[in-house]
């Protein structure tokens, strides 16, 4: 039979396993993302269109919002991450329009 604090011990390693590989997903991810982001902002800079899209960004954040929930994610982290991805966005649009 196990002892409590080694099956504690293994648990830890296997949940820190499982979230190591959640945070390289999380990376990827990112990585993908940011490469469609800066090929949009590079689009719109060739057609002369605004950096930003309010309309599109309240839209976004209503969906993750509603995604968050039903994820069980806290929709205040879920809205701030949201936020701060569309002002990198916003950054890197404004960017490629100099």
């Amino acid at each position: 039979m196990t002892d409590p604090v080694s099956r504690a011990a293994e648990l830890l390693k296997e949940h820190r396993e499982s979230i190591d590989r959640l945070d390289a997903i999380l990376v990827y991810t990112l990585g993908e993302r940011f490469k469609h982001t800066q090929a949009v902002g590079r689009l719109k800079a060739q057609h002369d269109l605004p950096p930003s899209d309010p309309s599109r960004e309240a839209t976004q954040i209503e969906r993750l919002e509603q995604l968050a929930e039903e994820a069980d994610l806290d929709p205040d982290f879920a809205r701030a991450f949201l936020n701060f991805i569309i002002q990198e966005v916003i950054r890197h649009h404004k960017k490629q329009q100099e």
